[in-house]
């Protein structure tokens, strides 16, 4: 069956807490980042919720002591603090780099929307191996940041395809209020940063907890690796 029989012909896919279990080292590290500074340190609950977002929309978030001037220091401390974890970061998340590997080869399109940098997305790129799963890519650094629409938007013109036949699949709500915003359908995954409660709010196409679920959400269950 090819992209333009099945419910979507892009699937857009965020990166931390979706494709990766990385929402836990991010949060230790801006936890980590506020307390070099000498900033209260965020709990953990409100680190985790800004994952997603660009750093600059985290830390006005998550630290909102910290004035715009100390920005660049606070992004230093973080980034020091996450890549001295990167060794221990997980493979992608059970089961995903299966079914995106069939999805793949039977010729569906593919891309990743995150709120990692590209030098960040390169990096578990490189770790993963999954970078040529993907057709396009877009990086909080080289485009309007979660929840605005821009990176779907631009996915949706750079492959000609368009928003009701695209998919955003994502942990966190800035994933569905970006999908929104875009006009793209969304679902939302319970294994990331957001509580299912928070996903359904938002009214997106399914809130799912594993990765069969998320695969006949998008149409694509008959893709998933034999048991």
């Amino acid at each position: 069956m090819n992209r333009e029989k099945r419910p979507f012909e892009l699937y857009v896919f965020d990166w931390d807490g979706t494709l990766m279990d990385t929402t836990r080292f991010i949060a230790l590290s801006i936890q980590q980042a506020a307390r070099s500074l000498g900033y209260p340190e965020p709990s953990f609950a409100v680190a985790e919720s800004v994952i997603g977002l660009g750093h600059e929309d985290m830390m006005r978030r998550a630290v909102p002591e910290c004035p715009a001037s100390d920005y660049e220091r606070f992004a230093a401390e973080y980034w020091k603090a996450y890549i001295g974890q990167e060794a221990g970061l997980p493979g992608l998340h059970p089961g995903i780099e299966a079914l995106l590997s069939n999805m793949k080869r039977s010729g569906l399109w593919l891309a990743v929307a995150t709120g990692k940098s590209r030098g960040g997305l390169n990096r578990v790129f490189r770790k993963t191996g999954a970078g040529p799963l993907f057709v396009a890519t877009k990086t909080a650094d080289e485009t309007a940041s979660k929840p605005a629409p821009d990176m779907l938007i631009e996915l949706s013109e750079e492959l000609c395809v368009p928003a009701p036949r695209m998919v955003m699949v994502g942990d966190a709500v800035h994933d569905l209020e970006m999908a929104r915003a875009a006009g793209v359908p969304a679902i939302g995954v319970t294994w990331g940063a957001a509580r299912r409660e928070s996903l359904e709010a938002l009214s997106p196409r399914a809130v799912v907890d594993d990765v069969p679920q998320l695969a006949r959400a998008m149409g694509v269950e008959d893709l998933l690796p034999a048991a």
